[in-house]
Formats: C-alpha cells, sequence, structure tokens
C-alpha cells in the first residue's frame, strides 16, 4: 500500500479517533463515580497523562518493529504467534467491529433525530446501516479519500469543541464560577468508583494507538509517529479538560448529572437560536470517529491474513485503489451484524476489559524485548518506569471491575477468546490439506470479483 502524506493526516487521525461521541454526550459518567467538580477535572487529566505514557510506549514499539497491525505485531515478537493470533481473533472479530457499529448507531441516532421531535427516530437500524455501508465504501474507494474524509471531520470536531470553550470563557468572565468555587466538596473516597470514573474517562480517551496500525503506509515514521503521538494526544487532553470547565460554567453537578447529553443541554441554554450546531457537530464527530476506526480495523485484518492467522484474502490489495478491501469489507459486514441487535453496549462493556489485557501485554512486551531483542534498532527509546506504569494500571483496570462486581459475563468473555485456539489448532499450528483445498478455489472467485492481488504483487 503507498504511503499517506503525513503531517495532517497522522494528527488527524488520532484526534479524529479519540474525539468520538464521549465528550459531547456522556461526561457525566466521570463526574458520577468522583462525586464532585474537582476530581473530576483530576480525573480527565489523569487520563489524558495515561493514555499518553502508553502512547509513548507505542511509539518505542512503532519505531522499532515498522509493522502495521497495532498491538499484534508487538505480541508476536514479544510473546510468539499464540497470544497475538488471541489477540487479532478477539479483537477483529468482536472488539473493532462492534466498537465501529455503536459509533454509527450514535451516528445515525444524532443524524435523524432533529427530524422527529418528541419522539424516538424510527429505522435507526436501517440508518446505521447506511451509515456503516457508506464508511467502508470510502475506506475501500481511496486511502487518499479516506484521510480528507478524517481530515474534514476532525476540523469540524475541533471547530465545536473551540466554540464551547470559547463560551466557556466568556461565562467565566461574567463571574459565572459559582460550581467551580469548591471543586472538592462531596468528593467520593471509594476506591472502587474512582476505578469506574476512570474506567469512564480512559473510554473517552481510547483510540490513543490508531497510528500503530498503519505504521507502514506513514511517510518518515521515525519522526512523524512520535511527533503526531506528542501534538495529538495533548491536544485531546486539553480539549477535553477545557470543554468540561466550559460544561461547569453552566450546569450545576446535579444537572450536569441529569443530563441526557451534556453537550446538548450546554447548546440549548448558550448558544440559543443556533443550538442546533451541536446535534450536527456530533453527528460530524462520530462520523469522523468511525471514519478513522474502519481504516485502522482493516489494517488490522489485513496484517493477520497477511501472516496467516486470517484467510488469506484478507491479506490482499486492490490493483486499482490501493486497499486493504476484502478486510474493509470483512469489517464492515461483521458490523452490520452487531448493528442489528437492539443494545451491543452490553456487549462491549464486558469485553472493554480484554482491551486493557492486550494494552498492557503489549508494554509487558515492550519491558520483555528490552532484554531478549537488545539488537533492535531503538530510534525513539522511553524510560522503563513508563511501560511499567502502564502495565500496572492496566491490571487494575482489568481486576478492579471483577473484583468490584464479579459477573459470569466477565468468564464468558475469557472463554470466547480461549476458544479462539479451536481454529488456531487445526488450521494455523498442524495447516491441515483439507482446509487448503477448500479455501483455495474461494480466494481465486474472491480474487477475480474484488480485483484484488496477493500483497507481494504490489511491492
Amino acid at each position: 500500500m503507498k504511503p499517506i502524506p503525513f503531517n495532517l493526516c497522522g494528527i488527524c487521525l488520532i484526534v479524529g479517533t479519540m474525539i468520538g461521541s464521549g465528550i459531547f454526550i456522556s461526561p457525566k459518567a466521570v463526574l458520577e463515580g468522583t462525586g464532585a467538580v474537582g476530581p473530576c477535572l483530576c480525573v480527565w487529566a489523569a487520563c489524558g497523562v495515561l493514555a499518553t505514557m502508553g502512547a509513548l510506549c507505542y511509539a518505542e514499539l512503532g519505531t522499532m518493529i515498522m509493522k502495521s497491525g497495532g498491538e499484534y505485531p508487538y505480541l508476536m515478537e514479544g510473546f510468539g504467534p499464540l497470544l497475538a493470533y488471541l489477540y487479532s481473533w478477539s479483537t477483529i472479530i468482536v472488539l473493532k467491529p462492534s466498537s465501529f457499529a455503536i459509533i454509527a448507531l450514535s451516528c445515525a441516532e444524532y443524524a435523524s433525530t432533529p427530524f422527529y421531535p418528541g419522539c424516538a427516530p424510527p429505522q435507526v437500524v436501517t440508518k446505521c446501516l447506511a451509515a456503516a455501508l457508506i464508511i467502508t465504501v470510502v475506506n475501500c474507494l481511496s486511502v487518499k479519500l479516506a484521510n480528507r474524509v478524517q481530515n474534514f471531520f476532525t476540523t469540524a470536531k475541533l471547530l465545536i469543541i473551540v466554540i464551547i470553550v470559547v463560551s466557556g470563557i466568556v461565562l467565566l468572565a461574567q463571574g459565572n464560577t459559582q460550581n467551580l468555587r469548591d471543586p472538592f466538596a462531596g468528593a467520593t473516597t471509594s476506591f472502587g468508583a474512582i476505578g469506574l470514573a476512570f474506567y469512564n474517562g480512559l473510554w473517552a480517551y481510547d483510540g490513543w494507538n490508531q497510528l500503530n496500525f498503519i505504521t507502514e503506509e506513514l511517510k518518515n515514521p521515525y519522526r512523524n509517529l512520535p511527533l503526531a503521538i506528542i501534538i495529538g494526544i495533548p491536544l485531546v487532553t486539553v480539549c477535553y479538560i477545557l470543554v468540561n470547565i466550559a460544561y461547569f460554567s453552566v450546569l450545576t453537578p446535579i444537572e450536569f448529572l441529569q443530563s441526557p447529553a451534556v453537550a446538548v443541554t450546554f447548546g440549548d441554554r448558550v448558544l440559543y437560536p443556533l443550538s442546533w450546531i451541536v446535534p450536527l457537530f456530533v453527528v460530524f464527530s462520530t462520523f469522523g470517529a468511525a471514519n478513522g476506526s474502519c481504516f485502522t480495523a482493516g489494517r488490522l485484518t489485513y496484517v493477520a491474513g497477511r501472516e496467516g492467522h486470517m484467510v488469506r484474502i484478507m491479506s490482499y490489495i486492490s490493483v486499482k485503489r490501493y486497499t486493504p478491501s476484502p478486510a474493509l469489507i470483512f469489517n464492515g459486514l461483521l458490523s452490520i451484524i452487531y448493528i442489528m441487535p437492539a443494545d451491543i453496549t452490553t456487549l462491549i462493556n464486558y469485553f472493554s476489559f480484554a482491551q486493557w489485557v492486550f494494552y498492557g501485554l503489549t508494554c509487558l512486551a515492550l519491558i520483555v524485548m528490552r532484554f531478549t531483542r537488545k539488537e533492535l534498532q531503538r530510534p525513539v527509546k522511553v524510560p522503563i518506569v513508563i511501560p511499567v506504569l502502564v502495565v500496572i494500571v492496566s491490571c487494575y483496570l482489568v481486576l478492579a471491575p471483577i473484583i468490584d462486581k464479579p459477573e459470569w459475563e466477565y468468564l464468558y468473555c475469557t472463554v470466547f477468546i480461549v476458544g479462539g485456539l479451536l481454529l488456531y489448532v487445526p488450521f494455523i499450528y498442524y495447516k491441515f490439506n483439507w482446509t487448503r483445498c477448500i479455501m483455495r478455489p474461494l480466494t481465486m472467485h474472491l480474487q477475480l470479483l474484488l480485483e484484488v492481488v496477493p500483497p507481494e504483487k504490489t511491492e
């Protein structure tokens, strides 16, 4: 695949994927866990620091192992093919498409709500299917087109953030500081509640590792990968903190918690009669996040297919557009399947702990390779205390919800992940010949239908 034109694109991919619907719709989950304005803002800042620390670890890994696919190649190099396969299995089949489906669902709901005042919009599922298909087609058509879409919607969401922040500054200058005068009054001291607040805050920061999914497509990744991380994630952190301060310039903590969508309530009170621009820009924000999610998920499927951990056709490249079309289409189809149920948020909640398992294991792989792969070049080298801290926090985020509220669903998720071995042993480890006989004609037909070729023929 051709390298993507950087500087703006790399930063837009990180910022555009991290800033989705969370900061506009449900920042109240963090306030709910902390109990007061001061700890709430501290949690948002601490989550930004943790995301930056994790991203710096990934910057070292990304410049040391120049392969796309996010955590996949790092787990492969650090712990071998089995753990890398289990990561690709759970991420490709569940985590990425279901997350993409939730973003598309949110986008479709906010896009259709203004046309049905006073009632829920009908056929939301149909609209979400259309959104998922459109985004998949955009990414299949052209890498440049997908980048332009990402750049546009990232600019749009930063614009609405600037509008909210400037409005908040004006209100604070006018003396609306009553909600910030005693910021730690009523703060919770529950260890579990604060942990839950961190969990929700980190969900809003999810996407800080997106650039590692397309390392092979970056121009000059030794420079541009860490540069995008250093610029993008602190930018998002500052935006999140300032937006929350702006919210508190208008809403009391009680009103904050009672609001179904904080940004919309803020817009109704401050921006009227132009308050309609808030839901419009929320649609832009979620669409941009969905586009970035689709863009990177296809690259993981492509790399897993190239390494033999998915069917070979997933690693094929479009001869006309230089995009991994089969991988993108597969991710889009899975997302459509996950859109069909009435509620898939529960699925994401229970599988989110698995994501932090892999984040922790990836940073642990960085520590392990400091001793086992000393010969590798490290253009970026972070102090070892940073990956150690990320591993410790990951362990806490994985174990805290299970200890605080143990449920069978966590066991089901673990069984699903380990259940990937049922496919790994016969199809990948032993490579039975009969599987090749079945897949070879199917691959040939799909190759002709999609006009794709193996990756080595595009180099």
